[in-house]
């Protein structure tokens, strides 16, 4: 059977893939030469540099972000599914929100998700400069909310490739930050407690709540700003 053409197009594929499967460290020219079939020269044909190979899977991920319909929802809908399908998405490859610290990172999937989230706080009523703001904000909300789960993967990863038992590193590390927080009332309170374990069970829904609140103030904003032009 004849070898499937070499594409930029395969290229970013695999190379989004075993950037999901081993990170940007294990991402080199000859690992994924080998993972396409072919020679790490035939690779730099196509795309030059290992920056620009992150540069356009990074970019390639944020197609997955499903946009939602302007017209068809209110302001308050869309921008939750919009930061939800970029946590979604961020969630799924971790590796972005650490290629954001390295990496100069551009394209018209980044751009088209940009667009969309000022359209949103345009239509909820601000300004095109309070717009910018409010999608800055959102946009770093989870960003952050994504930092945690992605450190991790990137943790475990390096200790794994170190010949480390990763899982008892953890626990010992588990048991000194415990030992820590047991020295402070608040964090003394919350050890054990069904509300630590739930946390720990289900992040997201603090991610949840976080987008409510930040589109809470949003919202008490706008209402503010309308009742101070009607007087």
């Amino acid at each position: 059977m004849p070898r499937d053409t070499l594409t930029a197009d395969r290229i970013v594929r695999a190379a989004i893939e075993l950037l999901d499967e081993e990170g940007l460290d294990g991402l080199n020219m000859r690992s994924l030469a080998k993972r396409l079939g072919s020679a790490a020269t035939a690779v730099y044909w196509h795309i030059k540099t290992k920056d620009e190979l992150v540069r356009l899977a990074g970019d390639a991920i944020w197609h997955e972000v499903e946009l939602p319909d302007l017209d068809a929802i209110d302001w308050r809908t869309a921008a939750t599914a919009h930061a939800s399908g970029m946590h979604a998405m961020l969630t799924r490859h971790p590796w972005l929100v650490q290629a954001f610290g390295g990496h100069l990172l551009h394209g018209p999937g980044q751009a088209r998700h940009d667009d969309l989230g000022l359209a949103i706080y345009e239509k909820a009523g601000f300004a095109p400069a309070d717009a910018d703001r409010a999608a800055g904000t959102v946009f770093t909300f989870v960003l952050g909310n994504a930092l945690g789960p992605a450190a991790q993967v990137s943790l475990n990863r390096r200790l794994g490739r170190n010949g480390a038992d990763a899982g008892q590193l953890m626990a010992d590390a588990m048991t000194r930050a415990t030992e820590t927080a047991m020295r402070f009332p608040r964090l003394r309170e919350r050890l054990g407690t069904t509300a630590a374990a739930e946390y720990a069970a289900a992040p997201d829904d603090t991610f949840a709540f976080g987008l409510r609140s930040i589109l809470d103030g949003f919202e008490a904003r706008l209402t503010a700003d309308r009742g101070g032009r009607r007087e």
